[in-house]
C-alpha cells in the first residue's frame, strides 16, 4: 500500500526533472549507501529514473520536461521508496548493471557486477597476452551473473569459454545474460563448487572474482551489501578461503603457459605473508595495485 509520500509524489511530481529533483532529496535525507555503479545521489537519481522509465542514459536532456504518466509515477515512487526504506540497490530495482559499457540482467540471486578485472579485460591484458586470437579456452571461475565471461568471450573471439559458479540460481542468470549477447555457442555456464566438475578441462586462462570478503568486514557492510546474496561475498576469517582453493588447484586445469588472474580485495597483505615463497605479480587497475594478481602455470606449480 502506498504511503502518504508516495501519494504526494505521484500527485504532485511530472516530469522526469521533477523526479530526478525528488529523487536526489529523498536520498540526500536518507542514509543509503552507493557503490553499485554510483557513488553520488544525483547520478544515482539518473540512473534509477531514466532506466525506470526505459529511457536512454545519454537522452536526459531531451526528455527533461517530458511529462510522464500515472502509472509511470506510481512505479518511481515505489522504486525511491525501496530504495529508502529497504536499501535495495538501484540495480535490483531495475534488473539492469553496467560494466565496461555492457548492460546485464542482475536480481537478488546474483552479486550486482563489479570487479578490477573487467578494466585488465578492456585493455586486452595486453602486456601479458601478445595475440589475443590465439587464445583458445578460459573459465571464469566464481561468475555470478557471468558478465566476466561475456567480456572475455569479446576479448577473445576464438576461445571457448567456461562460467563457473557453486549457485544455481547464479548459473540461471548467467544463462539469461549468455543468451542476451547470443553467445551461447562460446559460453557455457557449469555448476560446479570451484574445480570439483571440470575434470579433464585445460584453459590457457582462469580469471577469477571470488568472495574475498573477511569476517569482519562481512559484520560491518552497509545494509545494500547484506541485500547481496552473503554465499558470494564472505570467504572465511581472513577472506581467502576461495583464493587458497584455486591458488591449490588451478595448475591442475591451466595448459602450459597459462595464466590465472584473481582479484583478492584488501587483502594483499594476507595473502603475501601466506605465501612468503610466491612472487605475486600484481596488475595495475584504477584504484592501484594491490588488489588483483596474475601467476603464471609455471608460478603455481
Amino acid at each position: 500500500m502506498a504511503n502518504n509520500t508516495q501519494i504526494s509524489a505521484t500527485s504532485e511530481l511530472f516530469t522526469i526533472r521533477d523526479w530526478i529533483r525528488y529523487a536526489v532529496s529523498q536520498f540526500e535525507a536518507s542514509d543509503v549507501f552507493y557503490g553499485h555503479g554510483t557513488d553520488n545521489a544525483y547520478d544515482e537519481a539518473v540512473w534509477l529514473i531514466m532506466s525506470g522509465l526505459h529511457l536512454p542514459m545519454d537522452t536526459l536532456n531531451n526528455f527533461l520536461d517530458a511529462r510522464i504518466t500515472a502509472d509511470e509515477r506510481i512505479k518511481l515512487a515505489h522504486f525511491i521508496e525501496k530504495r529508502i526504506t529497504k536499501h535495495t540497490p538501484t540495480a535490483y530495482l531495475l534488473k539492469e548493471a553496467w560494466l565496461q559499457g555492457l548492460k546485464f540482467y542482475v536480481d537478488e540471486r546474483v552479486l550486482i557486477p563489479r570487479s578490477f578485472i573487467a578494466e585488465l579485460l578492456a585493455d586486452g591484458l595486453s602486456s601479458w597476452i601478445e595475440f589475443p586470437e590465439m587464445v583458445e579456452s578460459a573459465a571464469d571461475i566464481c561468475t555470478g551473473s557471468g558478465c566476466l565471461g561475456i567480456l572475455l568471450a569479446s576479448v577473445f573471439p576464438n576461445a571457448e569459454i567456461d562460467v563457473i559458479d557453486i549457485s544455481q540460481d547464479a548459473i540461471d542468470v548467467a544463462n539469461i545474460n549468455i543468451a542476451n549477447y547470443s553467445l551461447q555457442e562460446q559460453v557455457t555456464a557449469i555448476k560446479s563448487d570451484m574445480f570439483t566438475a571440470l575434470k579433464g578441462k585445460k584453459y590457457d586462462l582462469i580469471i577469477s572474482n571470488p568472495p574475498y570478503v573477511d569476517a569482519p568486514s562481512m559484520a560491518a557492510l552497509p545494509q545494500e551489501y547484506q541485500n547481496e546474496p552473503q554465499l558470494a561475498l564472505g570467504s572465511g576469517d581472513a577472506g581467502l578461503d576461495h583464493t587458497h582453493t584455486i591458488l591449490r588447484e588451478a595448475a591442475n586445469y591451466l595448459n602450459d603457459g597459462g595464466i590465472l588472474i584473481v582479484e583478492i580485495g584488501h587483502n594483499r597483505e594476507a595473502l603475501e605473508a601466506a605465501y612468503p615463497n610466491i612472487i605475486f605479480n600484481w596488475l595495475e587497475v584504477s584504484s592501484g595495485n594491490e588488489f588483483v594478481f596474475l601467476l603464471t602455470k609455471s608460478q603455481l606449480i
